[in-house]
């Protein structure tokens, strides 16, 4: 589907998932991530860079494991995550737009929960990119752990939080030879009713992983 069919289909709310791909599993145990490969840090930020042309294939299941433990996994036994959060408040979720389905990522058991049998990836942005790559991640927070914060602060804080998240993203992807793009022209109400969110919840950004297309 076209940028501008989807963007008009958007202003007139009627922007809709697909069915899905395969077999829709109500919860995916992730393997264990690899933390001892990839490039040194210096190399991954060398490497950093948005790309725009995707590759259908998808990603295997070690890769994706690696990728959502580097975005936002707990990295130590205080439950602490590898993104930062104001107060430790973990506001972000982070949620995968497979072939197959939309699935909340659940860092401490390091797992898949299934929320929504439709393809999501079509709506998680106007580009027409994001149809046909592997994966879309999209980042949500939720206000109900920022109480401490100050409510006019609370999207600003939530914001950083993503920013950070999709840095990992970044330089994983960099690292493990994917492409990748942050987005921020959404429909967010779409987004938002497609995954069942409440009034607390607020979709902030998007972000298309795959394998670069090659030319």
């Amino acid at each position: 589907m076209s940028t501008l069919t989807k963007f008009a289909l958007g202003v007139m709310g009627q922007l809709r998932p697909r069915p899905v791909k395969g077999d829709a599993r109500p919860a995916i145990k992730l393997p264990a991530p690899d933390r001892s490969g990839g490039l040194s840090l210096m190399q991954a930020i060398a490497k950093r860079r948005s790309s725009r042309e995707f590759a259908t294939k998808p990603l295997p299941l070690p890769v994706l494991s690696s990728l959502l433990w580097a975005a936002f996994g707990v990295n130590r036994r205080s439950g602490g995550r590898t993104a930062p959060s104001a107060l430790d408040a973990q506001e972000i979720d982070v949620y995968v737009a497979l072939p197959q389905g939309a699935y909340f990522y659940d860092a401490k058991p390091h797992a898949l929960r299934l929320v929504s049998a439709s393809d999501l990836r079509r709506i998680t942005g106007y580009q027409d990119f994001v149809d046909d790559a592997p994966l879309d991640l999209v980042y949500v927070a939720d206000h109900a752990r920022l109480r401490m914060v100050p409510v006019a602060q609370r999207e600003s804080y939530a914001s950083a939080a993503a920013g950070a998240i999709a840095q990992n993203v970044y330089l994983y992807a960099a690292s493990a030879g994917l492409a990748t793009v942050i987005r921020a022209w959404i429909d967010r109400a779409a987004i938002a009713d497609a995954l069942g969110l409440g009034h607390d919840q607020q979709v902030l950004l998007s972000q298309t992983v795959g394998y670069p297309k090659r030319r």
